[in-house]
């Protein structure tokens, strides 16, 4: 298998996720392009309709017409957010400082995943947030008359910390949240673009009141993690090289990229500021690849990206070892049992570890079924596995992917036919 080409690769997904609901939230016209249009980026939209937010049918090329910081309003109905634990958590911090009143549901896989790690911040901040049994959904959010927190995260947690600072922003009370180790930073990059005063520590960041947010246009860059998929396409392929423009190089999200150094593959970039984002195109070539020991330092910067590592070393040079990574237990499945059996499951030595795992690496061909759980980073890391010459891998849910790259099937086929 050769690779060859470039491709723009959708509009990075948590980007988008905050580009809707902080233009919902700036009075004025915030215009929006790239934006990805997607399943999870559709709950988003869906949930601040239901709250009052004027929100167009997802587009290229959209204006969001913001209603303010006290524009929105009681749903009537109750909060649909399908499979999307982002759009659940940064909303009901959304909901909890507006004072609102709401009940959010998702589909089977998102009721199971874990809530107390939002409910506690926003309950210590005068929310009142009940959860269903298991710590899950049904969540009714019942907000009020917020007080300004300093909360202490157990985990480095994007979603928790967003939560956190938008009902803050909501409520018009400061905020800081501290973290273990550094998560990603798009709410941060994107609230201080709008406006808002926000200060950075070595430790998380801190928030304090401010009128209204600024509206904003903003170009949304490629997901880096979709971008992922392909890169390790690359790296795996028997020769050419792959072109993936205008791809967000954020560092908190270009762990992965890094770590494809470290396996031996010859990858390039340059980065450029973008309204306060870096972004830049990426240039892979295939090369031999070696086996990595990954940490949990290592984690945050590429916790979506782990089952495609998992997946790309099984074709390196010798053992790789992932730890720290307890967190992929209550993602969209539980990866580290899913990854692992089905890598089993095409013949590829691998075994779990309570907070990750171990795959050996070797040439022997892949062949088997692989069960995708409904979880699209499941489908796309086996998907660029069932790509190589010589593989005969089954998969029982391909369609998942549409939950952040529906054109992924046929850009695949593009770059390697």
């Amino acid at each position: 298998m050769r690779v060859h080409g470039q491709v723009v690769v959708p509009g990075d997904k948590s980007i988008s996720h905050r580009a809707l609901i902080l233009s919902a939230l700036a009075p004025g016209a915030s215009r929006l392009t790239g934006l990805l249009r997607s399943a999870d980026i559709e709950s988003t939209a869906a949930v601040l309709r239901s709250l009052g937010a004027q929100i167009p049918t997802l587009g290229d090329d959209m204006v969001v017409t913001g209603v303010g910081r006290k524009g929105l309003s009681n749903p009537t109905d109750l909060l649909d957010c399908g499979n999307s634990g982002t759009t659940t958590r940064l909303m009901a911090g959304v909901v909890a400082g507006a004072g609102l009143t709401a009940t959010f549901v998702g589909d089977a896989s998102l009721s199971r995943r874990p809530m107390g790690r939002i409910a506690r911040p926003l309950r210590a901040m005068g929310a009142t947030v009940n959860l269903a049994d298991g710590g899950g959904l049904p969540m009714e959010v019942v907000g009020g008359t917020l007080r300004g927190v300093d909360y202490s995260s157990e985990a480095a947690s994007a979603q928790v910390k967003s939560a956190v600072l938008l009902a803050a922003l909501m409520a018009g009370v400061p905020a800081r949240v501290r973290e273990p180790a550094l998560s990603r930073d798009h709410t941060e990059r994107m609230l201080a673009g709008r406006g808002a005063h926000l200060s950075i520590h070595p430790d998380g960041v801190s928030i304090e009141p401010v009128d209204e947010l600024t509206p904003c246009d903003m170009r949304i860059p490629g997901d880096p993690s979709s971008a992922a998929f392909l890169a390790a396409l690359a790296a795996l392929a028997d020769g050419g090289e792959l072109r993936l423009r205008s791809v967000c190089l954020n560092p908190t999200r270009a762990g992965f990229l890094t770590l494809l150094r470290r396996m031996g593959i010859r990858i390039e970039w340059e980065a450029r500021d973008e309204g306060g984002e870096l972004v830049g195109d990426i240039t892979v070539a295939p090369g031999k690849l070696t086996a990595v020991e990954v940490g949990a330092a290592d984690v945050p910067a590429m916790i979506d990206e782990l089952p495609l590592l998992a997946c790309l070393a099984a074709r390196a040079e010798g053992e790789t070892v992932i730890r720290g990574a307890g967190e992929l237990r209550v993602k969209e499945s539980d990866r580290i049992t899913a990854v692992v059996a089905n890598l089993r499951a095409i013949g590829v030595r691998a075994e779990e570890l309570e907070d990750g795992m171990t795959i050996v690496g070797s040439d022997r061909p892949l062949a088997g079924s692989v069960r995708t759980h409904g979880d699209h980073r499941l489908a796309m890391a086996f998907g660029v596995l069932a790509a190589l010459d010589g593989s005969q891998i089954e998969m029982d849910d391909a369609e998942c992917v549409a939950v952040s790259y529906p054109e992924f099937w046929n850009d695949l086929a593009r770059v390697t036919g």
